[in-house]
């Protein structure tokens, strides 16, 4: 049995259209927003937050389909996270990362107990993208190896090799950082690379086609193989079984290190602690952010399974973050991972996702020919936006901007008027809201979507 959510007090935001004015104002004179030309955004200035739900100086209030970038999994502002991360702040604020500080150690232990297998040495970063640059520091250093293989349709991070060892349009204006990165197809059958019919196809097609590359880049020149467990921003593309347990086979005949990362899918966003757990395997070095403590104070991480481990037991490990494993992130994470069992957060994610989400968004895709397909677990959805179901013609075209992006940019507007905030990238929307939702606010939601999806069916045909 789960617990029941406490609900706080709804809250009915008070217009202030002066402060918010000033508040955008100052953003548009000083702040540099990321993966955007300055002078073509109008950003939304936001007045506060709570639970599921965000609104903006006018007093609109929206239903935040997207846990802000994938990270608010216990909704924002709970009050016991906040009321950690307080007390922790009147008894030690910081302190440098090479001591003992019982928020830190308290932090590591509950993310240890949770990682599978022997995952359990953690390095603490600043967050997701870090933790992906110090796996690929540690494989390399391990194996003495320089190339790192990872899967086009990913999403890694904006540092320097996670950029590169990322698979989509960002990495291109980036492709200079980082030698020795190649990428590969992984599964993805309902675009399949490899001409398959079905799952088990799919599967077979694409573990060879990464043999095969391993073979032609050399194994004893591959450090690592970097795998997110379900790949989040690229499409929330579930791998087949077996997929992933192939991938290991490989990195395990080749002495390469297996990297999966659960940065987005970790922390009970598809039903699991972990997503690895779905498919009954263990990396050797698994990454993780975001949901560690609902993104409340920048932390991420890299758990580190005994192999690795043993390399650096009394060899220094070159690399380190002067703000690693932060008290007031560390202490804000352990008040969420008390928060999550206490709650049945987990175990409810995976609840509503079979029994409410996947109902009612399949059920939309049988009412909407814009729809080409629905995929994902737990509280992990994409729906996959197509001008014609047969051809699987997206709704816009891969990397799409300006007017080719104008459909999308349609669905997006559709359901903001409708009080929901979409998650939308490229031809896609995911269904992403924190996972401790209730079922009367997915169904608001739905309600929302389908308003959009009304509007993305007049670019069919």
């Amino acid at each position: 049995m789960t617990a029941q959510q406490p609900q706080q007090a709804p809250y009915v935001p008070q217009p202030d259209p002066v402060r918010g004015a000033a508040v955008k104002a100052a953003d548009r004179a000083h702040v540099f927003h990321s993966w955007s030309a300055q002078e073509l955004i109008d950003p939304l200035a936001v007045a506060g937050a709570r639970g599921s739900y965000f609104w903006d100086y006018e007093g609109r209030r929206y239903l935040d389909f997207t846990s802000g970038l994938v990270f608010t999994n216990i909704g924002y502002q709970h009050p016991k996270v906040v009321a950690a991360i307080q007390e922790q702040a009147a008894s030690l604020t910081t302190f440098a990362p090479a001591f003992a500080i019982e928020a830190r150690s308290e932090a590591a232990r509950r993310i240890a107990e949770r990682t599978p297998g022997d995952l359990d040495k953690i390095f603490f970063t600043n967050g997701g993208a870090e933790a992906v640059e110090n796996a690929v520091r540690m494989a390399r250093v391990h194996t003495k190896r320089p190339k790192v293989l990872s899967a086009y349709r990913s999403y890694h991070g904006a540092t320097a090799a996670a950029i590169n060892l990322t698979g989509d349009p960002r990495r291109w204006a980036n492709d200079q950082g980082s030698a020795g990165t190649v990428h590969f197809w992984a599964p993805f059958l309902y675009r399949t690379a490899f001409y398959a019919a079905n799952e088990a196809e799919e599967c077979e097609r694409a573990l060879q086609h990464l043999a095969d590359t391993i073979a032609y880049e050399g194994p004893s020149t591959i450090a690592a193989i970097v795998l997110e467990s379900v790949p989040g921003t690229a499409g929330i593309m579930v791998p087949p079984v077996g997929y992933l347990r192939g991938v290991r086979e490989l990195c395990d005949q080749y002495g390469i290190v297996f990297v999966l990362d659960e940065v987005m899918a970790g922390f009970g966003r598809t039903g699991r602690w972990f997503a690895a757990e779905h498919f009954d395997v263990v990396p050797d070095l698994l990454t993780f952010a975001k949901g560690v403590n609902s993104g409340y104070v920048p932390l991420g991480g890299v758990a580190i399974g005994g192999r690795i481990a043993d390399t650096f037991a009394r060899t220094p490990y070159p690399g380190g973050l002067t703000y690693s494993g932060h008290p007031l992130a560390c202490a804000a994470a352990v008040a969420t991972i008390d928060v999550m069992e206490e709650e049945g957060i987990v175990e409810g994610a995976e609840r509503l996702g079979r029994e409410v989400v996947e109902p009612a968004l399949r059920d939309l895709a049988a009412r909407h020919p814009s729809v080409g397909e629905v995929r994902g677990l737990g509280m992990f959805w994409a729906l996959e936006l197509v001008r014609d179901r047969e051809t699987r013609e997206p709704l816009t075209p891969y990397n799409a901007s300006g007017e080719a992006a104008a459909p999308m940019a349609a669905f997006a507007a559709e359901a903001k008027k409708h009080g929901l905030w979409p998650f939308v990238n490229m031809n896609r929307t995911h269904v992403v809201p924190p996972l401790n939702v209730t079922e009367a606010e997915l169904k608001e939601g739905f309600a929302a979507l389908d308003a959009a999806l009304g509007v993305a069916d007049g670019f069919v045909g």
